[in-house]
Parts: structure tokens; sequence; C-alpha cells
């Protein structure tokens, strides 16, 4: 998420508190919050685990929130603090509140030409819809969703709701907050009952002419690429790339993190579980090649036939 306007590293300690030593530079000036995937040069984001300290610090993030200074800090204006996630949701909570809506519709949603709002809908703010898009009875889109021209999106569907991301703390699971978005290109359609999560600190991305079943969920931080098939009841989980063209049947699941690669066919019931190659076929659990699946079952089958014939032979 980038900031109204950039902060000097004086300002960000008096929205969050004390207790943070800073080592680096003083003068840069923060830009947008990010988590630690999606940084971009001028981010702050935070690290609060060895295991994850070098791929932060040799990322692209200029400000780390981090728990103990290591050795080289690679260029970076460390924050220093006992607990870095506590400074970091707190800046997230000031420059992205909550904002209670008495309206259906935000008087700074923009909506374009030649659109039909159904009764029901609920549109929060900082939303863009574009032109000719149809948006069905009960939908809800929250803030700062982008959709573009010609899109249908239909009854009770949910656009961006929060990230379901948490950290894990002796007693109880703390909530990081979503500060990210979801952007929605042209001529998408989105079934009945779907729900797209927005992302943790950037947008949740489906791209130009998807169309998408019933009963859909896309994870956080997802990219999906142009004209992808996705049918009823898939699950998607975050931080996941679709690329272009793909076809995803009925009840599939896609774990976190993976490529699924341009042209990819996903048959229904499977759940992939690493990235794959382009134009793969893919089927099963976990999901693999669909002739090898296949030739799989068969052989399965024919399993009780052959030890039926082997204990006859040992008699």
């Amino acid at each position: 998420m980038k900031l109204p306007r950039p902060i000097s590293v004086d300002e960000m300690i008096s929205i969050v508190g004390g207790g943070i030593r800073v080592v680096g530079d003083v003068q840069r000036k923060i830009e947008g919050i990010n988590e630690i995937h999606a940084v971009e040069p001028g981010d702050v984001t935070f690290v609060d685990h060895p295991k994850y300290y070098d791929s932060v610090l040799k990322g692209n993030a200029t400000f780390v929130f981090i728990d103990k200074e290591p050795d080289e800090t690679y260029g970076k204006t460390l924050l220093v603090c006992e607990d870095p996630y506590t400074p970091y949701i707190a800046l997230v909570r000031h420059f992205r509140q909550f904002e209670p809506q008495n309206v259906s519709i935000h008087p700074s949603a923009i909506i374009g030409e030649g659109t039909v709002i159904q009764p029901g809908v609920f549109i929060g703010p900082e939303v863009r819809i574009g032109k000719n898009c149809i948006i069905h009875a009960n939908v809800s889109i929250y803030d700062h969703t982008t959709i573009g021209d010609h899109v249908v999106i239909h009854a009770n569907s949910v656009i961006g709701a929060d990230a379901f991301y948490f950290k894990h703390r002796t007693e109880r699971w703390d909530k990081l907050d979503s500060c990210g978005s979801v952007v929605i290109g042209d001529r998408v359609e989105i079934g009945a009952l779907c729900t797209i999560d927005k992302g943790v600190s950037s947008p949740t991305t489906i791209g130009e002419g998807c169309k998408f079943d019933n009963h859909i969920q896309v994870g956080h931080d997802t990219t999906i690429g142009k004209n992808c098939l996705i049918g009823c009841h898939t699950s998607i989980a975050g931080t996941t790339v679709i690329e272009d063209n793909c076809l995803i049947w009925a009840h599939a699941a896609i774990n976190k993190g993976l490529v699924v690669r341009k042209g990819t066919t996903v048959l229904a019931t499977s759940a992939v579980d690493k990235s794959t190659k382009e134009g793969s076929v893919l089927f099963g659990v976990p999901a693999i090649d669909a002739n090898t699946k296949w030739r799989e079952l068969v052989s399965l089958r024919l399993l009780p036939a052959w030890m039926q014939k082997i204990e006859e032979k040992l008699k």
C-alpha cells in the first residue's frame, strides 16, 4: 500500500509509539507499507524470525522493523524493536482505518456509465467500477476495489474481504490487518457466492476475460492471468500465481505460493501442491500428469485380481 504522502522516520515513530531504535539513514522518507512478498523501494516491512532475515534484508524494502540488529544491514534503515509486528500493524491501522458506513454506496465510489447496480448491493469507500457492468443483488464490494468495464458479478459474491492472515502467539492468533485491494480486469464474469479476498498490502488481481463459476474462493495477493476459466467450489490459496489461459475445473484446490503456468488444465477434484509446467494437464491428489494418474487408477482396480492369483499360486 502506498501512503497518501511520504512520512519521515520521526513521524512514523510518533504514530506507532516508542521503543524503536533506528539504525541507518534517518533522512529517507517512508512511501509505502508492504508485507514481505510485495515490498518495493521506499516501503517499510517487518521481520521477526531469523529464517526470513536474509530474504527481507536483501529484498526491495527500504525500511525494516526487525527484532535484532543483524551483522549486515544491506543498506536498509532498520527499526529495531522487541516485537516488529506491533508497530507494523499500528502503522497499517493508522493509514487504513475501518470506516463505518450507513449508506449502501459510499459517496467516494465511482461508478461508470451504463453500469447497473441491483438492489441490496454494498459498495465501500474508494471503489472504482467501470462502464457497462452488472452488479447483481446483495453483492458486497469492499473498500479500494477496482473493477474494469463489462464485468458481471452475480448475487451474494463478496469482493475484497480481509486476507486470512494471522500471527501465532502463545495463547492466541493476532490478525495481520489487510491494507491491500482487489483489481478485476475488463470482461470478467464472477458467479454467485464467490469470495475474492483483498491482498494483505497489495492487490489481489483477476485478469481480463476470466470467467468464474459459483462458490469460488480466491485467497489474498493471488494473481490470476487473462482468460482463465475456473469451475465451481474451487479454492485458491493466497499468494498464488495462475498465468493466462488456464482451465481449472470443479472442486479443485491450489496450495499457497505456487505458479500454475500458462495453459495448464487442472481436472475436477484435483489438488495442486507444487508449481506446474506450461500446458500441463493434471489430475489427482496430489495432482500429477493426468495420463499417469489414470494408469495408476487402472492398476489399482486390477490389484485385487492380481493379489488373488498370487494367493492361489502360493497355496
